[in-house]
């Protein structure tokens, strides 16, 4: 097994550079921006939904196959540096989002090159945690890199908060001065350089990765050709043998609809917030500031509790929190707080929405690190990243529902708080299948023979 710190830490780093893609480009900075970019906040967070959910299909149909061609060909990183082009090309594109001046199509494509990029190589990489330490271990390690990861795009946020990004009405940043490199405010220069910004950090800080982290001998490894044309035999059979595997049946049941869910909540918190409360990019900003350490240290202390009592007691304890978190913030308007009326001075519904903010960020950093370990333990070790792949497609499978439900029933309603309610279903009904799910139900894989 991997277990030198160079490979420990060069795994960690793959978080650190891939985080940002979530932290600034889908949540808090240029997600927020489609409202600028279009307009209006309910047409921005429909758009953003359809092309979010349009991405994940591509992403859930061809992660298991290019799983099971990896395991095959034993050719992770190869595949890696072909995601992380994608990730870099994609994230770059972003900065010709233009205001009166853009090609709608070229943004959502240039957007979804780039996270499909990010997801595939999340996929492959996940791979390796086995690899990395005994199981006993792995809810620290993999709690620690999460925490890792959210480190790095807090970083990289406030990097763009106080050197980059500006008020539109001051025209300075957080710290009041103007953009370095003499950004153009007027033209959104000052925001749209969070898409090759988060490029470049990502080229960066996966050299380490590249480095250190190698991949296992396979002395019966197939050529990539040969691997293709078995992939899609191999996979039918893995998928036709679920059925025979209640407890991964259910696990991947379960974590594909409240991974949906959650992914729901990130990708249009930072809109929910501009829409409904009015906050400009700069107070989204400092929302992902708190929210982002909120989810470290929880990562972090979620990986110690899953070595404790398990993965499955802390995804449980992660779901009925957030189902309480979304119930309180679609409670939230400017003139209400959890039903009760405010007036329109009052704070409270801005400190509730941080608050709440900061909750879901905690529980959501452990939930989906405990949840990647869980797959190891549902998982047979030869055949570990095909199961990732599969995991990818569980939670891809289905990732249409929550952008696609939140665009429908905002298109609808014409209210961004009743769009988000979609998922508390999805959360509710994850919670319900994981009482079908064994903690530990690792078996062999069905023989290719």
């Amino acid at each position: 097994m991997q277990r030198d710190r160079k490979a420990l830490w060069g795994w960690f780093f793959f978080d650190w550079a891939s985080q940002p893609y979530n932290t600034l480009l889908l949540t808090f900075t240029f997600g927020p921006y489609m409202k600028t970019l279009l307009g209006d906040g309910s047409v921005a967070q429909a758009v953003w939904g359809y092309g979010i959910g349009a991405t994940g299909v591509v992403i859930a149909l061809a992660s298991p196959f290019l799983g099971a061609v990896a395991d095959r060909s034993g050719a992770k990183r190869r595949f890696l540096w072909l995601f992380s082009a994608m990730y870099v090309l994609g994230a770059s594109g972003l900065w010709w989002a233009i205001p009166q001046d853009y090609s709608l199509l070229f943004i959502l494509t240039s957007f979804a090159i780039g996270l499909i990029g990010m997801e595939f190589a999340t996929t492959f990489t996940n791979a390796y945690l086995p690899e990395l330490g005994p199981r006993s271990t792995l809810g620290r390690i993999s709690g620690a890199g999460w925490a890792f990861g959210y480190v790095g795009g807090l970083i990289l946020l406030i990097l763009m908060l106080t050197l980059f990004q500006a008020s539109p009405e001051t025209g300075h940043t957080l710290i009041g001065r103007a953009p370095i490199f003499g950004l153009d405010v007027g033209s959104r220069e000052d925001t749209r350089i969070v898409g090759p910004l988060t490029a470049l950090w990502y080229a960066v800080f996966m050299i380490p990765f590249f480095l250190w982290v190698k991949d296992r001998p396979k002395p019966d490894a197939l050529t990539i050709r040969a691997a293709v044309a078995q992939g899609w035999p191999n996979l039918r059979m893995t998928l036709g043998s679920l059925p025979k595997r209640p407890s991964l049946m259910a696990w991947l049941a379960a974590s594909m609809l409240y991974r949906d869910a959650l992914n729901g909540v990130y990708v249009f918190g930072g809109l929910y917030a501009a829409g409904v409360l009015g906050w400009s990019i700069t107070q989204i900003g400092i929302f992902g500031i708190l929210s982002i350490i909120a989810g470290a240290i929880f990562a972090w202390l979620g990986g110690r509790a899953d070595d404790g009592f398990g993965s499955k007691p802390v995804i449980i304890a992660c779901l009925l929190i957030l189902i309480a978190a979304v119930l309180g913030i679609i409670s939230i308007t400017p003139d209400h707080v959890f039903g009760l009326p405010v007036t329109a001075e009052s704070a409270a519904p801005d400190i509730a929405f941080f608050v709440l903010g900061c909750v879901i960020g905690g529980a959501g950093g452990a939930l989906q690190s405990a949840s990647r370990v869980m797959m190891v333990h549902q998982s047979p070790p030869e055949r570990m990243t095909e199961y990732f792949g599969i995991y990818a497609l569980s939670g891809k499978a289905t990732a249409f529902i929550a952008p696609l439900s939140i665009g429908i029933v905002t298109s609808v309603t014409g209210q961004q708080s009743l769009g988000i309610t979609p998922v508390l279903a999805l959360f509710v009904a994850g919670l319900v299948l994981l009482s079908w799910v064994r903690p530990t139900a690792t078996a062999s894989a069905p023989s290719r023979s």
